[in-house]
């Protein structure tokens, strides 16, 4: 069975003031717009994840649940995983192997510069920087979640927010 892995970075959030936190920075408005819109595509495609996982950031967590109020998703059921937030590779790719076998659909909500090197790194495919609000699409058939490496997944697409019409 196929499994799909869409690896979004948060939608652009404002800048940081003088002593916040960065964990603490919210979206912008466009980046609230890019989010939604965003969403409403992949609810067009009938994407729907069996979970969506979100690094626990204040913009990670928001653009999840713009994306699943778009898709009728329960904004409850998210989960926020305090490893992403700042992950190495390997941390990131950890998370993933650790996955539920019977979760088809993933999405993961994370941050540059990770997001892409892990993208990269399991899809071996040169995707570069993701930019704020875009999701690359990774899927396979291996025999579980905790198969997934270094070059064995597929790259499928990537949907930057700015391409999307709806």
């Amino acid at each position: 069975m196929a499994q799909e892995l869409y690896l979004i970075r948060h939608a652009h959030a404002k800048e940081k003031y003088f002593d916040q936190k960065d964990i603490s920075r919210k979206l912008s408005t466009d980046g609230v717009q890019v989010a939604s819109k965003l969403g409403l595509y992949l609810a067009q495609k009938k994407i729907i994840p069996d979970i969506i996982i979100s690094s626990p950031a204040e913009r990670a967590i928001r653009t999840a649940m713009l994306i699943a109020e778009q898709l009728k998703y329960d904004v409850d059921e998210i989960h926020s995983n305090d490893e992403l937030y700042e992950a190495s590779v390997r941390t990131f790719l950890q998370v993933i192997n650790f996955l539920k076998e019977e979760w088809a659909i993933v999405f993961i909500m994370g941050h540059n510069p990770v997001i892409s090197y892990v993208a990269e790194y399991i899809a071996d495919a040169e995707i570069g920087s993701m930019s704020a609000g875009s999701v690359v699409k990774i899927v396979h058939s291996l025999s579980s979640w905790s198969a997934v490496s270094e070059h064995n997944c597929k790259f499928d697409s990537y949907i930057d927010s700015e391409s999307i019409t709806t």
